[in-house]
């Protein structure tokens, strides 16, 4: 047996074997579209018409996800449209989804499930508003509470660098996991946000990036700083044009058969990156968020200028990073507080 292949080795040996295959078209789901009135009909124009109100993709894919649940679940019990759809049938697909259990044997998250039922939600307010449905069975349905907000934990400098380390570099796939890591870390931009880059996002002369279309659909300029802004450069330079295919138009990361490289790739990908880093800590790409925004305020950052970087609307959003900065509150409790050293005679 020979050694075994690296990543871009892996990465031309799969593309091939794509191509031959004839590419990756999406699977059909299978649902009942016999009818303009069925349930997946009705779902399909009503996605049609969240594009042409100029609904972000995130949204529209993420309410195809939530909503492509349901119709299987639905279909599966002979429901197919709407008017067969009451609040007593939408309860107990609530109930189902509580009970659902992942492939991993693990419950959906609260606010996964809140962000199904929310869904069907939007869709049943607008099949009423257009004038399908004469009443809303979900209305009245009463969603899952919120669960309490959960301070975010970043990681310690020691432990991002073991996780910027994880990439081999003498693999041209590796400098670009390890251009992507440096980026996530020194911009704290989103999974999402990366996966959208252009080549013209990015400023090698005056070192920024422009994160298009953030959450709300908004635009901001972010500094990448000179290590991130290296890597980049050598991935540029000595990778990307070995992955460049005619599907890869302007994207900046492209994957190893040469397209856009997706944003749940880029989360499990990250997260296998820090599982491997052994610094005994799980998380994804939010991590290296945190730890961005957690570092520059412990070293001094005002947090409007951390607001800015992270691309939320609201301060508040970002005060949040205040009390995870337990470095910077221990040093003033230190220097300020009349009982926080032990005295003289206390020490004897």
């Amino acid at each position: 047996m020979g050694a075994p292949m690296k990543g871009y080795e892996k990465a031309r040996h799969m593309r091939r074997w794509a191509d031959k295959k004839g590419g990756y078209a999406a699977t059909p789901d299978g649902f009942d579209r016999s009818a303009a009135d069925t349930l997946a009909s009705l779902i399909d124009e009503w996605f049609r018409r969240l594009e042409e109100r100029a609904y972000s993709p995130r949204t529209v894919e993420a309410r195809k996800w939530a909503l492509r649940m349901f119709v299987r679940w639905a279909e599966e019990r002979d429901l197919r449209r709407p008017a067969q759809i009451t609040k007593p049938i939408l309860e107990s697909y609530q109930r189902w989804l509580f009970h659902y259990r992942k492939a991993d044997g693990k419950p959906l998250g609260v606010t996964t499930q809140r962000a199904r039922l929310g869904a069907i939600q939007n869709f049943f307010a607008w099949l009423c508003k257009d004038n399908r449905l004469s009443a809303n069975p979900a209305a009245d349905l009463e969603l899952p509470r919120k669960p309490n907000k959960v301070l975010p934990k970043s990681l310690s400098l020691d432990e991002v660098h073991a996780v910027l380390n994880v990439p081999d570099i003498a693999d041209p796939l590796g400098i670009r996991d390890r251009a992507i890591l440096e980026t996530f870390y020194a911009t704290g931009i989103r999974r999402a946000e990366c996966a959208r880059l252009d080549l013209d996002d990015l400023d090698r002369e005056r070192g920024l990036l422009t994160v298009r279309k953030g959450k709300g659909g908004k635009d901001r300029v972010v500094p990448t700083g000179e290590r991130a802004l290296r890597w980049l450069g050598l991935y540029i330079e000595k990778t990307r044009s070995l992955l460049d295919t005619p599907k890869s138009g302007r994207a900046l990361f492209l994957s190893g058969y040469g397209e856009r490289i997706g944003a749940s790739f880029l989360g499990n990908w990250v997260r296998r990156a820090i599982a491997a880093a052994g610094i005994g800590r799980k998380g994804s790409c939010h991590v290296l968020r945190h730890s961005c925004a957690t570092h520059m305020l412990e070293n001094g950052a005002d947090i409007r200028y951390i607001q800015q970087l992270l691309g939320h609307a609201r301060l508040d959003t970002t005060q949040i990073y205040t009390d995870v900065s337990i470095v910077q509150l221990r040093e003033v409790h230190a220097r300020t507080h009349p009982h926080a050293k032990l005295s003289q005679a206390e020490k004897a």
